[in-house]
């Protein structure tokens, strides 16, 4: 009997302890690996009184060793780096076939196989108008300029490749052209 009441006394000890209201927040061990700190990232005083968002200094080169593309996206500076923008990289077997590798990857579904726009979008007619490379005036300085910034229906592929594979695709672009 003494183990039966004893045994009672754990079972309401433990409906009393498990009936709590889960709807109010209980013991956090370390609350500050849950909940951070608020701060104004684009006020004066940021984290230690100093800006986050500040602009980096000027003639840095950001990590990757390449300098920022500050060529603006208008038509003036389409022409410009049509005018001033060259191929640093060698136009070597090894840039070729990285440059039609990643061709394979981002260009060929709306350019086509031979650059003629001819892509699989453009046979499924999901985007229409896509020119020819031979029907262009382009050159090294102004592909990069378009994979950079975009142009008509043409997005950006900045984000989605590196500083020299731009480059390489280039090779292969112009690659391309020539034999159109």
């Amino acid at each position: 009997m003494k183990n039966f009441k004893l045994f009672i006394a754990l079972i309401v000890f433990a409906s009393i302890i498990s009936c709590n209201n889960k709807r109010k927040p209980q013991l956090e061990y370390m609350p500050d690996m849950y909940e951070s700190v608020a701060y104004d990232a684009n006020g004066a005083e940021g984290i230690n009184n100093k800006p986050v968002n500040s602009k980096p200094v000027a003639g840095t080169i950001p990590r990757g060793g390449h300098p920022a593309y500050d060529i603006p996206d208008t038509a003036e500076g389409y022409d410009k780096a049509k005018a001033e923008l060259k191929n640093p990289l060698e136009a070597s077997e090894e840039n070729l076939e990285k440059g039609k590798a990643l061709y394979e990857i981002y260009c060929i579904s709306c350019h086509g196989k031979k650059g003629d726009g001819n892509g699989y979008l453009s046979q499924a007619e999901k985007f229409e108008g896509i020119p020819s490379y031979k029907d262009r005036d382009i050159n090294a300085g102004s592909i990069y300029h378009v994979i950079m910034h975009g142009k008509n229906l043409m997005g950006s592929h900045s984000s989605q490749l590196t500083y020299n594979e731009r480059w390489q695709i280039i090779h292969y672009v112009e690659n391309l052209r020539a034999e159109l």
